[in-house]
């Protein structure tokens, strides 16, 4: 076999969750060169099956499973499970791609967002490779080259997050909570600290010291270092929203160098990764039902200078968080990877 022709041995751990079913999905429609996949979930998953390219793939307990022979490793199953296991699978030859939280910080681990720093998936000494935060991937998918080219000191962002980043539970809670309240029956939640339904909740994550909660300080420590500058100020609100897939974001930034909407417009439509729907006019922006959801773009909409900065510029951003955000990112450095070994 020629090393244009070489497949690989690719697992997916959490292999059951909505973003381990989604990177299957995309590993086959990107028909990926996977020569063995291997599936796996916790011992309570293990044994059932999956269907990938026609054939059966049975789940295999991750406890188990020996990781010797495997090349590529997307992990999507939280962070104790990647803290505990991803550097087992580095250690027998794999290069790790983990969604989670685990690595992200570590100044040892690449913060990777394929559009934006695909040469940092070399500068991997332990073997692992981190995937940002979806709020911060669509973020920096639009921002990246309007900071490039004119310098972005600023950024004002608020979230409207939809449940499904919060998983399989949070989807399914947003769906009894809707049905109970159109029939008029009381709710008890369970899986958010209010209700969620027809309810708009201005905390994810853990609250920190500063007033500030675990997921907005993420779009701070995050867009510094995959942007590679420290000097960026970053200004967050996250918001969960009754939406089952497709993150939103309000953002203003203040530029170095002034920028106007028609050179933002251009570059961003010519800039990888993103569509610009910006048309003054009704339906004539991005939504995550209309655009984001089930797609792999990076949306931008009402582009507008900010009236109260000089240099100031309005941007609207959407994208699938399960998908872009989490598992097409995570098989886009999956390919990097692959190019790199044949």
């Amino acid at each position: 076999m020629s090393n244009a022709q070489r497949s690989f041995h690719v697992a997916i751990v959490g292999a059951t969750g909505a973003v381990g079913e989604t990177m299957l999905a995309i590993l086959a429609e990107r028909d990926f060169p996977v020569g063995t996949l291997s599936l796996l979930a916790s011992e309570r998953s293990a044994g059932g099956e999956v269907e990938f390219n026609g054939n059966k793939v049975r789940i295999q307990d991750l406890a188990t499973f020996d990781p010797s022979g495997v090349d590529i490793a997307l992990f999507s199953a939280g962070g104790s499970v990647s803290k505990e296991y991803a550097p087992k699978f580095a250690a027998a030859g794999a290069v790790v791609i983990d969604n989670s939280s685990a690595f992200r910080y570590d100044d040892d681990v690449p913060l990777v967002v394929s559009e934006v720093n695909p040469d940092q998936v070399a500068n991997r000494p332990r073997g692992i490779i981190a995937n940002p935060n979806c709020s911060t991937m669509q973020m920096l998918v639009a921002l990246a080259p309007l900071h490039r080219k004119y310098g972005i000191e600023r950024i004002n962002v608020s979230t409207y997050q939809s449940v499904s980043g919060g998983g399989r539970s949070a989807l399914e809670e947003l769906g009894k909570q809707t049905g109970q309240l159109l029939s008029f029956q009381e709710i008890d939640p369970q899986r958010f600290p209010v209700q969620i339904a027809f309810n708009l909740i201005p905390h994810i994550d853990d609250f920190l010291d500063n007033g500030f909660t675990k997921e907005e300080m993420k779009l701070v420590w995050e867009t510094r270092k995959i942007l590679g500058d420290d000097s960026i100020l970053v200004n967050p609100t996250a918001v969960r929203v009754p939406v089952f897939y497709g993150h939103s974001e309000s953002v203003a930034i203040e530029t170095r160098d002034k920028v106007t909407v028609a050179e933002a417009r251009a570059l961003l439509e010519q800039s990888p990764g993103i569509e610009v729907v910006d048309r003054h006019e009704a339906g004539g922006y991005p939504t995550p039902v209309t655009h984001a959801s089930g797609t792999d773009a990076v949306y931008v909409g009402r582009i507008r200078e900010d009236l109260s900065h000089p240099r100031g510029l309005n941007l609207w951003i959407v994208s699938d968080n399960v998908r872009k955000g989490a598992a097409l990112n995570a098989v886009q450095l999956a390919e990097l990877v692959a190019a790199e070994k044949r």
